[in-house]
């Protein structure tokens, strides 16, 4: 009887604890629920924002300073990036009650379970900021000074550094307030905290690529591969160079290419005046062993001016390194200062006397009778070549027609022939009873000279003295001492010693 007494109050000991403690839990438990009716279960997030153990009011709260440090970051050009803040614009949160109603759905007596839960959800984020303010804020952004900003240039072809060059486009920061003003407006309605500029910039219309901009720079690339060298014999080359070449080009607004026809010309015009020797005045050693001044003839070098600047536009359409002469419309026998060689024939009209040499040796040399001075009828002086030979031919002029066997003209219809009709040459006889103007030589001499004479051998023919030349073949032949008649009257009024020499007396 005792021992069922001591197990009867062990149970009653027992079951008084358990009942303690299921009073103590379900208080806790209850506790708990009527906590979690005005608060949020742990693991609650809202659109990013922890509010877990938060009342409504405390996770409005939050949610308002979550949403006030809002961000808008702008990605301009060139990597820039500018910032507009939430507190500069008004940006504010707007509670439309959703915050209250999560928490109402929310049961309180689920919190055992729910405490073990992550919960997180999208709210609602309303909100509100000032459009003046942001406005402002952004018209106040280093991207939007119209005093800064860089407007876009197109892609060109363009002369720079002494070459045309493409040049590229210049892409700017040309922004137009307006349009993104609306961009940024809507993305901070939308809650955006990133925006990019990139597609409202005012663009260049013609870039590198431009097909036509690179087809024009093939072109010049084939003109800038260009170039002429132009051989003068032993003397030194003359080259056109590309960068010439280049100078010359003109790119119109079409991007087409062509060369300027006047600076071709004037370049030709340029080396002809460099190379020619068609008339220049030479420093010639005479067979007496001095030296004169003789300028004037027909003899020299002379560039074709109309041919030489065809050729260049073809050399230049073929493009590539090209080496050849200029084209001549004349020849001399060299090239250089002295252009007459070493076969020449030599005429000193002061010593009345010819010499004729051959590779530097003298081959015939005599006596001669020129044009009679004092009836103005003086042979022209200059440097020539012989322009033709012919056989039996008879000299006709004014007043007299003279027959002769061997003629070889060098100055217009002036020319060394044969004279039957003198027995005497040389000394003085042509300052009083000379020729019309041909050189008279003893027959058998003028047979001699007709036999080794070629076509083109250079006449250097001189007087010692000052002459005025008036005669018609002296000013066609481009005499060196031609002058006028009208001219030769003005300088003689002038100066009246300004005469032709005369006969010296003889002792």
């Amino acid at each position: 009887m005792t021992a069922f007494i001591k197990k009867h109050k062990v149970l009653t000991i027992i079951l008084g604890a358990t009942l303690a403690l299921l009073i103590v839990l379900g208080t806790i438990f209850f506790v708990r629920a009527n906590y979690y009716k005005t608060h949020f279960f742990p693991g609650t997030v809202m659109s990013g924002v922890d509010v877990s153990e938060l009342t409504a009011e405390e996770a409005t709260d939050k949610v308002s300073r979550f949403v006030a440090d809002y961000l808008l970051t702008i990605y301009a050009r060139d990597d820039e990036k500018y910032y507009i803040e939430g507190p500069s614009i008004g940006y504010a949160y707007v509670p439309n009650g959703e915050i209250e109603q999560i928490l109402k759905d929310q049961n309180p007596y689920d919190w055992m379970k729910q405490s073990r839960e992550s919960r997180e959800q999208e709210i609602d984020l309303s909100t509100t900021f000032d459009k003046q303010l942001l406005e402002t804020e952004l018209a106040g952004l280093a991207c939007m000074q119209t005093d800064q900003m860089i407007a876009p240039e197109d892609a060109k072809i363009a002369w720079v550094d002494d070459s045309y060059q493409l040049v590229p486009e210049v892409m700017g920061t040309t922004l137009d307030f307006e349009k993104v003003l609306k961009l940024v407006t809507q993305a901070v309605e939308d809650g955006e905290t990133a925006v990019e500029l990139y597609d409202y910039y005012e663009d260049p219309v013609i870039r590198s690529d431009d097909p036509q901009l690179n087809a024009c720079m093939d072109t010049i690339g084939k003109y800038y591969g260009t170039s002429i060298t132009y051989t003068f014999g032993n003397q030194e080359p003359f080259e056109l160079t590309s960068e010439m070449i280049q100078a010359w080009l003109t790119v119109d607004d079409d991007y087409q290419v062509s060369v300027d026809d006047e600076k071709v010309t004037n370049f030709v015009q340029q080396m002809a005046s460099a190379y020619n020797t068609y008339g220049d005045a030479r420093e010639f050693e005479t067979s007496m062993g001095d030296k004169v001044k003789i300028g004037g003839g027909d003899y020299g070098w002379v560039i074709d001016k109309e041919k030489e600047k065809a050729q260049i536009y073809e050399d230049l359409e073929k493009g590539g390194h090209i080496e050849r002469e200029p084209v001549y419309l004349q020849t001399a026998k060299e090239y250089g200062v002295n252009d007459i060689g070493s076969t020449y024939v030599e005429i000193d009209y002061t010593n009345q006397h010819l010499w004729y040499y051959e590779k530097g040796e003298l081959v015939i040399d005599t006596d001669i009778v020129s044009g009679n001075l004092s009836r103005w009828n003086g042979s022209p002086d200059g440097v020539f070549k012989i322009v033709y030979k012919q056989r039996d031919a008879t000299l006709v002029g004014e007043g007299y027609s003279s027959p002769v066997k061997y003629f070889m003209p060098f100055a217009y219809n002036v020319g060394i022939h044969d004279a039957s009709w003198r027995d005497k040459f040389g000394n003085q006889i042509y300052l009083t009873a000379g020729s019309h103007g041909c050189i008279n030589v003893p027959p058998e001499i003028a047979e001699k000279l007709y036999e080794v004479l070629s076509i083109d051998t250079p006449v250097v023919a001189y007087y010692r003295e000052k002459v005025y030349l008036t005669a018609e073949n002296a000013r066609i032949s481009n005499a060196y001492s031609y002058i006028s008649e009208e001219d030769y009257k003005k300088l003689k009024k002038k100066d009246p010693t300004a005469v032709n020499p005369k006969p010296k007396k003889e002792n």
